[in-house]
C-alpha cells in the first residue's frame, strides 16, 4: 500500500510526465517489444508506428498520477482499459513484464537525478496498486463472461459462413461458432477479439460488432488499411469456410437504454459500431433514430442498401448521408456534400437536450462533432463516444 510520502512523490512527478510523458512510453514500449517477444501480439503495430499507443499509455499513467489520491476518479478510463484488455485476453502473468519495463523506462528516461530509488520504489507500488486493481476487474469480467448463456473464456472457433463485400475498401464477415452452440448476447457498440497466425507470427486485434445481436452469431465489418498486416489477411485470404478464433465481447462504448430520440453519428468505418446501435434500437423501441453517416464519395460509402431498407420500413428512422466529394454517377444522391458543419446538424438533429447522441469516426471528425454538439446545447451527459486518448484532444 503506498506510503503518504509515495503519494507525494507520485503526484511530484505529473510536471514530469505532462512533459515527456510520450517519450517515456515510448522507450517502455521499445523495451518491452524487444525484450518480451510472448506480449507482441498484444499490440497493434500500426499504432505504434503512428504513436497512438503511445499517447495512449501516457495518458492513462498521467490520469493515474493526477488522481492518486482518489481513484474512484478513474472509473472511466478503468473501465475502457478493462475492456480492451478482456477482449484482447490479458492475463495476470502480463502485468510484471509492462511493470519491469515502465521502471526500467523511467529511469532511463529521467535520468538518475530525477528517478532516484524513492521515484522507483513509488512508482513500484504504485504500478502493483493499478495492477491488482485490473487483474482484479479483469478476472470478474472473464468469470462473468464464461457462466453467462451462451458464453466461454479464451478462445472459440467460429466459421465464416458468409463474407459480404460492403464498400470498396468494407468487408463484412458473418461469424457462427463451429461447436454449434449458442453465442453470448452483447451490448450494442461493442467489439469482438481475434487471434490469428499470420505467416507463423501470432497477432491478435478488436473489431466492433457491426450488426445487434441475434443469438447465432456475429458480424464483423472490417475497413482494408493500407499496409494493415491483419485487415489485408482478413480481405484477401479469409473467404467462407474459414475458421477464426474469438474472444468474448467486451467494450464500455454501448447503446443505454432511454426513450429520448436517438442520433448516431459516424465517419468512415466508423459506422459499424452505430449500425448496431441503431438495429437494436429501431427492432425494440419506437424512439426517434436519427442516423448522419460521413464517408467520402460513394465508393467508399458502405452499408447504403441497408439503410435505405431501414428508411422504407421504420419510419422513426431519419438517416442522412453526406459525401466528402461529389460523384455524379453515383446511383443515389447524398444529403449533402462536405464535412459536418454546424448549420448542417441544427438542420437535422431535434432540439436538445432532448436527444442522446453516439459518435464515432477518425479523430478530427470527432473533435468537430463534440463541438458543434456543445455548441447546441446538448448536456455532457447525453454526449457519448469512444477515444482512448486525453478528453482534451477532443476539444
Amino acid at each position: 500500500m503506498l506510503t503518504e510520502q509515495q503519494r507525494d512523490i507520485i503526484k511530484a512527478t505529473v510536471p514530469l510526465l505532462e512533459s515527456g510523458g510520450e517519450a517515456l512510453t515510448t522507450h517502455f514500449y521499445q523495451l518491452m517489444l524487444g525484450n518480451y517477444p510472448q506480449v507482441r501480439p498484444l499490440f497493434n503495430q500500426a499504432h505504434q508506428a503512428s504513436g497512438t499507443q503511445q499517447r495512449a499509455l501516457a495518458n492513462g499513467v498521467l490520469t493515474y498520477a493526477r488522481n492518486i489520491d482518489r481513484l474512484e476518479a478513474l472509473g472511466p478510463l478503468a473501465a475502457q482499459i478493462v475492456n480492451k484488455h478482456v477482449a484482447l485476453q490479458i492475463q495476470p502473468e502480463h502485468y510484471p513484464i509492462v511493470g519491469t519495463c515502465l521502471l526500467q523506462a523511467i529511469k532511463e528516461v529521467l535520468g538518475p537525478e530525477l528517478a532516484n530509488d524513492a521515484v522507483i520504489d513509488a512508482w513500484r507500488v504504485a504500478y502493483q496498486q493499478l495492477a491488482d486493481i485490473l487483474i482484479g476487474a479483469e478476472r470478474e469480467a472473464y468469470d462473468t463472461l464464461a457462466a453467462a448463456p451462451g458464453g466461454w473464456r479464451g478462445g472459440r472457433t467460429f466459421r465464416v459462413v458468409r463474407k459480404e463485400r460492403e464498400s470498396a475498401q468494407i468487408a463484412s464477415f458473418y461469424l457462427e461458432p463451429v461447436d454449434g452452440g449458442a453465442v453470448l448476447d452483447f451490448k450494442p457498440g461493442q467489439y469482438i477479439g481475434l487471434r490469428l497466425v499470420i505467416d507463423g507470427q501470432e497477432v491478435r486485434r478488436n473489431y466492433s460488432l457491426s450488426a445487434a445481436p441475434n443469438g447465432v452469431g456475429y458480424r464483423i465489418s472490417v475497413k482494408r488499411e493500407p499496409g494493415g498486416v491483419v485487415s489485408t489477411h482478413l480481405h484477401d485470404r479469409v473467404s467462407e469456410g474459414s475458421t477464426l478464433e474469438l474472444f468474448p465481447p467486451a467494450g464500455a462504448f454501448t447503446l443505454k437504454d432511454g426513450d429520448h430520440p436517438l442520433v448516431l453519428i459516424s465517419g468512415g468505418v466508423g459506422i459499424t459500431p452505430t449500425l448496431a446501435m441503431a438495429e437494436a434500437a429501431l427492432m425494440s423501441s419506437d424512439r426517434t433514430v436519427v442516423f448522419i453517416h460521413y464517408a467520402r464519395d460513394a465508393e467508399s460509402h458502405a452499408f447504403g442498401q441497408l439503410v435505405h431498407r431501414w428508411r422504407a420500413h421504420y419510419p422513426q428512422f431519419k438517416p442522412y448521408i453526406v459525401y466528402e466529394h461529389s460523384d455524379d454517377g453515383a446511383p443515389d444522391a447524398p444529403d449533402a456534400l462536405g464535412r459536418p458543419t454546424l448549420e448542417q446538424l441544427k438542420q437535422w438533429l431535434p432540439d436538445p437536450p432532448v436527444f442522446d447522441a453516439y459518435f464515432l469516426g477518425p479523430k478530427p471528425f470527432m473533435a468537430a462533432i463534440k463541438r458543434f454538439l456543445t455548441q447546441l446545447g446538448l448536456p455532457d451527459g447525453h454526449i457519448h463516444f469512444e477515444f482512448f486518448g486525453p478528453a482534451e484532444d477532443l476539444q
